[in-house]
This record gives C-alpha cells, sequence and structure tokens, in this order.
C-alpha cells in the first residue's frame, strides 16, 4: 500500500514574543512539526509495517521547510522518502491554497492508496485542509478517524463520536484526517536519525506542480494576542460560612 502522510512545520510556541500592541513576533521562533500531524505519520508508519508497501511525507510551505534538521525529524519516523512544495506565497497560504498546493503534490507522485492528514495544524487549526484535498482529488473523504485497520484492499476504520463509536469501511485510495489518539508517534533513534540524511527529498516549486496561479481568498488583517488582565489577588481561606459569605461577595463585584 502506498500511503502518503501530509505534516506541517509550525513555530514553537514558547519562541513567540506577544509586543505591546499584542500584535506577535515569530522573529526568533524556531521551527518545529506540527504536533497533531505527527500521529497521522506514525498511523502511516504502522500500516505500512502490517500490510507492505511504501510511506511517503508530502509538505508544503515557505523557505524553512528547507531546514536539513526538519526534513532528518520527519524522515526519521518511518518514511522512505519526502516531498516538499517550497513557495514563499505559501508562507501563509489558507486552507484552500494549502489543498491546491498537496493536490498539485500528489498529481506528481507515482500513485497513492491512502493520504493521512492531522486533524488540524497547531497553529491555526482550521480543520479543513484534509476535506478540502479529499474534494480536490475526487477520492473517499473522512475526518476524525481515531482507529485505522487494513482489510483486504479496503480500510475499516473507527471515528469516536460523543455517544458511541461508528465503524466504516472506507474504499481505496482515499483522503483521512486522524486524531491524536489514533496512535502513539515514535522516538527516533539516533540510528534512525543519522540514516534519514540518506533518504531522498523531492522538492518543488509551485509552478513545477502547475498550481503557480494560487488565489488567495482569505487575508489575515491582523492576529492579536488577547487583552492581558491582571489577576485580582483576592485568597479567602477557610470552609466557615462567614468565608463562603465573603467569597461570593466578591464574585458578585466582579460580575
Amino acid at each position: 500500500m502506498n500511503v502518503v502522510a501530509c505534516y506541517k512545520i509550525v513555530p514553537e510556541e514558547q519562541d513567540i514574543v506577544i509586543r505591546s500592541d499584542r500584535s506577535l513576533s515569530f522573529d526568533k521562533a524556531e521551527w518545529k512539526i506540527g504536533q497533531y500531524d505527527l500521529p497521522a505519520v506514525e498511523a502511516g508508519a504502522q500500516i505500512v509495517e502490517a500490510v507492505g508497501g511504501k510511506l511517503s511525507v508530502l509538505s508544503v510551505g515557505a523557505k524553512p521547510l528547507e531546514n536539513s534538521k526538519l526534513k532528518k525529524g520527519i524522515l526519521s519516523r518511518g518514511p522512505q522518502e519526502a516531498f516538499l512544495v517550497v513557495d514563499e506565497s505559501l508562507a501563509d497560504g489558507d486552507t484552500h491554497q494549502t489543498a491546491r498546493a498537496l493536490a498539485g503534490a500528489l498529481a506528481q507522485i507515482n500513485g497513492f492508496d491512502l493520504v493521512l492528514c492531522g486533524e488540524g495544524s497547531s497553529d491555526l487549526y482550521a480543520q479543513q485542509v484534509g476535506s478540502q484535498l479529499g474534494e480536490l482529488l475526487n477520492v473517499t473523504t473522512l475526518n476524525g478517524i481515531s482507529k485505522i485497520t487494513p482489510e483486504d484492499g479496503k480500510l475499516i476504520v473507527e471515528r469516536t463520536l460523543e455517544e458511541e463509536v461508528e465503524v466504516l469501511e472506507v474504499t481505496l485510495p482515499a483522503v483521512l484526517s486522524v486524531t491524536t489518539d489514533i496512535t502513539i508517534p515514535r522516538i527516533a533513534t539516533m540510528k534512525e536519525i543519522l540514516a534519514a540524511g540518506k533518504k531522498a527529498v523531492t522538492q518543488w516549486s509551485l509552478a513545477d506542480i502547475a498550481v503557480a496561479d494560487q488565489d488567495k481568498p482569505t487575508e489575515i488583517l491582523s492576529t492579536l494576542a488577547p487583552p492581558q488582565a491582571d489577576r485580582k489577588r483576592i485568597i479567602v481561606e477557610g470552609e466557615s460560612e462567614d468565608e463562603i459569605q465573603k467569597f461570593f461577595e466578591n464574585l458578585r463585584k466582579e460580575l
């Protein structure tokens, strides 16, 4: 089975600086592989290990994708090769642009049976790319998948709903968006990290995959951190009725 797992690189949250005007600075932020995408990569690795085939990874974005540490980081987790679409116009790409670029790249890859996506990205978490990608490819598309079992050229998948578990039979090819509880991502060993540096990496531009006419239907006007409020630092100790009454009085003042 030929499996392609999609991933996105995102800024390290702890490196993001909030300016005085509540705007965000990413100048000192390191890049990392999105935490919602790693379970998708691991799920793909486990499927290939169980039934045979090949696992590839695919990502679209701007220049930071070329970072050798990030390439080794993703390839050390089971994939045999990586495909990248690097273009500065994708730096702030919306879900439609991202899905179009992924679809264009998949058209260049020599066939696929299954495409796996995370449930959402670690930065925007729009949860739309997988569904839009499946629509563009015109294949079976499902989201919220928490378990995948390969079975005779098809997949048996589970979706954990509020009060029940939905079990579905999925024909291939398909695009599935998986939840973080589908599996626990493996931790790469030093040997796997060193071996990752020798694996094939194919890089394209948008022009190479024939989607250079990317439109931009979504415009980001601003991204602001929520306003900060000072803590009142009122502490009421004890369990007597007087302390409880004092606690409620302070709540009423704020409400």
